[in-house]
C-alpha cells in the first residue's frame, strides 16, 4: 500500500504503528489482535486497512522502522567519534539505550526469526553491510587489527545483541554504563592493533 499523502493520513497511520509497536510487543505476534491494535490507536477497525492489508504488514513495518531507527541512531552516535574503538563504544551504548527506550520493538525484532524470517535476515543483512564497510575501512587507516570485516561485524552485532537481552530486557533498572565499559575493554582487547 501507498504512503498517505495527507498530513492527517501520516499522523493516522503513526498511531498504527505506535499501538502495534505495543500491541505486538507486548503479547507477541499470534496473541495480538487488529481489534486491539486499532483499540489502542483509537482507531477504527476499517481504518487500520486503509493503511495496511494484515497484520503481517504492519509487523513487517516495524521490523524495517527498527531497522531505520537503530542504523539512525547508532550512525549518529559514531559519527563524532575520533576512531574505530571509539565509535564502537558509542555505537554500542546508543544500542543499548534505545533497546531501553523501545523494547517492545527490539522484541519485534527477535519475534521476526519464526514470524518473518526474510524482515529478520533484512534486518540484519543490511546492517551487517554498513558495520562490515566500517571495520573495513578501520582497517585500511590502522585503527583495527586485520581480520575479517564481515566475521566481526557479525561478532560485534551478536555481542550487543546478547548485551540487549540479558542487561537490559531482563533487568528492571539497567546499568547501561556498568556493561558497555565492559564490553569496550573486551573489544578493544580483541580488536587493538
Amino acid at each position: 500500500m501507498a504512503e498517505p499523502k495527507t498530513k492527517r493520513g501520516q499522523i493516522r497511520r503513526a498511531k498504527i504503528l505506535a499501538a502495534a509497536e505495543t500491541v505486538m510487543g507486548d503479547q507477541g505476534f499470534s496473541a495480538a489482535s487488529i481489534a486491539e491494535i486499532t483499540r489502542l490507536a483509537d482507531t477504527a477497525l476499517g481504518t487500520f486497512y486503509v493503511y495496511f492489508t494484515s497484520k503481517e504488514q504492519v509487523f513487517r513495518e516495524l521490523v524495517l522502522e527498527m531497522g531505520r531507527i537503530t542504523r539512525a541512531i547508532v550512525g549518529e552516535a559514531i559519527s563524532d567519534a575520533p576512531d574505530r574503538l571509539s565509535a564502537e563504544r558509542a555505537g554500542l551504548e546508543a544500542f543499548l539505550r534505545f533497546v531501553a527506550e523501545r523494547p517492545q520493538l527490539y522484541r519485534i525484532v527477535e519475534e521476526a526469526r519464526f514470524v518473518d524470517p526474510e524482515a529478520y535476515r533484512d534486518y540484519f543483512w543490511h546492517f551487517g553491510q554498513a558495520y562490515t564497510l566500517g571495520l573495513r575501512e578501520a582497517q585500511k587507516r590502522g585503527e583495527i587489527s586485520a581480520g575479517d570485516p564481515e566475521v566481526r561485524a557479525y561478532a560485534l552485532m551478536g555481542i550487543s545483541k546478547a548485551l540487549g537481552d540479558r542487561y537490559v530486557l531482563w533487568e528492571e533498572t539497567p546499568d547501561i554504563e556498568r556493561v558497555v565499559e565492559e564490553a569496550h575493554k573486551m573489544i578493544c582487547h580483541g580488536l587493538a592493533p
